[in-house]
Order: C-alpha cells, then structure tokens, then sequence
C-alpha cells in the first residue's frame, strides 16, 4: 500500500523529512478497524512528532493523527462495526498513523462520520473535537448541554483548530465566548465559529476585556501559550473559576497566588491519554464522535476545513506541515484521495 513515512527526524525543507513509501498491509487485531484512509488532515501533533531529532528509525515510521475513511473489516472483538461504514477518529500516537492507505485503529476510538459532509470535512474534526469537549466537559467541571449558562469563557487562541471546535462547543452549552485573534481573518473566522467578541492577544488582554464591560471572567482556555499567557490568566480569572491548558510550558510555573488565592481549578488535557495508558474508558472517544456527527448532522455545529491538498502524498504533506509551523493557518488543513 502506498503511505508516507520517515526514517529520520528532519526540518520541514528536506525533502527526506517526510518520503513516499511503499508498506504492507497492517493486520488489524481483535479490537482493530481495518479502515481504507480517504482523507487525513495535520495537527500541531504531527509537526511536534517530525521535529528535528537524532533519533533514527529502523523502519518507516508512518504519522498522522487525523482521518476518515470507510471500514474494511472488522476484528473478532468489535461491535458496532461493519464493513462498508463510514468512519472518523483521531487513533493512537503509539500506533502506525493515518498517512497511508489502510489503517489498523481500535474500534473504540472511531465514530461513525457525519452523513451530511464529505470525509474530507470530517477528516478534519476528530483530535481538534475531542481535545475541545474532554476538556471542557470532562476534564473541567462543565455540562455539555447547559453548563455554560451565565458564565463567561476566554478562549486563547481561537482560530486554530482546537479553538475553532471549543467556540462552537462552549456557544452551544450556553457560554459567553471571547475568542482572541491577532488577525483581520482570525478575527472574521472566530466570529463565524460563534464568538461573541473577539480580541488581540498580542495586545494586553485586561484593557480589552474592560471595555467589553469585563473585569474578570470565569473560566479561561489557553490554547495557544501556557508560559505567556500565565500571568495575565491569574489576574483575569474569576475567584473559583478554571482554566484550561494543552500546551506543555517550557519553564516552571508558579502555581501560587494569584491562582491559590483564588482557588481556581487548573486543568490538563492530552487527546492520547486514553489510548496511550488503555484507560478502561477508552470507548468514551467513540462516543464523543457519535454525539458530534449527530449534532453536525443535526446542523448545531459545522465543519472547519478551510482548505484541501489533494492528492495524499510526501511533498503535500511536507508543504501541510510547513503552512501549520508557520503559525497563520486557519481552522483545519485536510488532505485528500491517494
């Protein structure tokens, strides 16, 4: 099967860092999809992954953590699954990845994909959504349906892919969303997601926030820079409020006042930790792209493709991942058809 891989661990302009090759069949185990790829999309993941390393692989090592395809067999042990079914999931970081024509996933990491979309669309939604609703809905305190009610959220960093699902998300459970940009077009993109206000993050938050009538707010998703944005979060946070974060800092933090003082509840999320540690609820993934294809289909959130390369190969994939370091992508990169 035709799949693209690396050997070593190179900067994004060498054209070994990401190479065309030709691999066998995976053999899918009792639990396993065998899933035909039709569409993949890139995610910070991706890059972080292919970053320049000594390391050297034996065998080609295949990433991708994005995709949507149709089911070609089924494992022993799988339920809810038949051949012939349209599929969405985010996989394993400890697996062989999306980036081939046929990929091995646990069944219980895989949702049916939306029928009102194509797979590219819904090739480009599953690690941004399930990262979104496991931390606002899991990891921090608040229900899907209502828990937002009266309740303000900063989201930082709205318009890349994780924001752009956590807009919609935390919209529709009832919250207020202030949504940050930098950007005319990030702007624009984080109002059509469903932003109520958009600010500039490279510009003092608090100034900003007051003259939208806001002295404080009660939760915080900091999506773009943990060590930046510590500081300034501490200050805008709501007594007993919560802040989200999915960027690892490169220094220490202080985790003193004001956070102590103000009691706030801090909340760590990784969409692979589940499958990374086989945690018993595995299957609560699949769930949650159940629920999202069913709210897509239902027309209470939307896609965020902006933009397809086609078709599935090395020098695409080295030029998705060149757009996505550059920082000034928006919403989701997907490509599609090998």
């Amino acid at each position: 099967m035709k799949a693209v891989a690396l050997t070593r661990y190179l900067p994004i302009d060498d054209p070994a860092s990401l190479v065309d090759v030709e691999l066998p069949m995976p053999e899918p185990g009792e639990h396993d999809l065998l899933v035909r790829v039709e569409a993949v999309s890139v995610n910070p993941v991706d890059t972080k992954v292919r970053s320049p390393k000594p390391q050297v692989e034996a065998q080609p090592k295949v990433l991708g953590y994005d995709a949507a395809g149709v089911v070609e067999s089924v494992g022993a042990s799988v339920e809810g699954f038949r051949p012939g079914d349209r599929v969405y999931y985010a996989g394993d970081v400890t697996r062989a990845g999306s980036n081939a024509q046929y990929q091995a996933v646990d069944a219980r990491l895989v949702g049916h994909a939306p029928t009102s979309i194509e797979l590219a669309d819904a090739a480009a939604l599953p690690l941004t959504t399930l990262t979104a609703w496991e931390l606002l809905f899991q990891r921090m305190p608040f229900d899907s349906e209502r828990g937002g009610e009266g309740k303000t959220l900063l989201i930082i960093g709205g318009a890349g892919g994780v924001g752009s699902m956590a807009i919609q998300l935390a919209r529709r459970a009832g919250f207020s969303v202030i949504a940050t940009a930098s950007r005319d077009e990030t702007a624009a993109w984080c109002q059509t997601m469903g932003a109520q206000h958009v600010i500039n993050h490279r510009e003092p938050l608090a100034p900003q926030l007051k003259a939208l009538g806001m002295s404080q707010v009660d939760a915080v998703l900091n999506l773009a820079d943990t060590d930046r944005y510590w500081e300034t979060v501490g200050e805008l946070i709501a007594p007993l409020g919560h802040v989200g974060l999915i960027v690892e800092p490169a220094g220490a933090l202080r985790i003193g006042d004001p956070y102590k003082a103000k009691a706030v509840g801090i909340h760590w999320e990784m969409m692979f930790t589940r499958s990374r540690f086989k945690t018993a609820d595995q299957a609560e993934q699949g769930r949650i792209l159940d629920r999202v294809a069913a709210l897509i289909d239902a027309g209470e959130l939307r896609g965020t493709r902006t933009e397809t390369l086609t078709p599935i190969h090395a020098a695409n994939l080295r030029e998705a991942h060149r757009r996505l370091e550059s920082g000034t992508t928006v919403g989701k990169l997907v490509l599609a058809g090998w």
